[in-house]
């Protein structure tokens, strides 16, 4: 197996987290974004939409963070990170798609603006971006918090790929100075004490 991605990449993470869950080791291939290595030619040959991560297996290859997750967790040996039960399960799908759709954008904005700018120079944030980014989170962190007052995972009492697919954002959003978003919410900040303690997350944050 081969992961093509960038270990600052939030989606790259989450390959790379599901795979230390498993117990497995793939090949990482560096694509330095940095460089602009995504939209070369050679690259967009394997990704037709330039951005990372890319996945090989055997010959097999796909891209789409949260599809290789998920076929990560059918393929490979070790405790499932899928649920069995059709509830848990529609509550994992719900969850990997309020992130994707409601909670990644909006923390995003926080984090470009707050977190990577400054350390690539990019002068001050736009708070604009900033206080329209931090609404949107808000808004989804809230509903988290609602929802892990009766369980401890987002998919119920057993982690799952629901959480993988927050953690990254979890992770830098607590870094930038709006990390009082998940502090201030008590559900949401012992959720995240327990995801960021786990040995997978500590491997790949290593």
């Amino acid at each position: 197996m081969k992961v093509y991605g960038h270990p600052f990449s939030t989606c790259t993470r989450k390959v790379l987290t599901t795979l230390a869950e498993k117990g497995h080791e793939a090949q990482f291939v560096m694509v330095d974004l940095t460089k602009g290595e995504h939209k070369a030619p050679q690259y967009v040959a394997r990704h037709p939409f330039g951005v990372i991560p890319f996945f090989e297996d055997d010959g097999f290859t796909m891209y789409e963070s949260r599809a290789i997750i998920r076929y990560l967790d059918a393929k490979l040996p070790g405790e499932k990170l899928t649920p069995s039960d059709l509830p848990s399960l529609g509550r994992m799908e719900q969850w990997l798609s309020v992130e994707q759709s409601y909670f990644s954008p909006s923390s995003m904005a926080i984090i470009m603006e707050t977190f990577f700018k400054p350390m690539m120079g990019g002068g001050k944030p736009d708070m604009d971006k900033v206080n329209k980014g931090r609404d949107g989170t808000a808004k989804a962190l809230d509903v988290v918090d609602r929802a892990l007052m009766s369980q401890a995972y987002l998919a119920g009492d057993r982690f799952s790929l629901a959480d993988i697919s927050w953690m990254p954002y979890l992770q830098y959003l607590s870094a930038t100075p709006h990390g009082t978003l998940i502090t201030e919410r008590p559900h949401v900040k012992s959720w995240w004490q327990r995801l960021s303690t786990r040995p997978s997350w500590k491997k790949v944050n290593g």
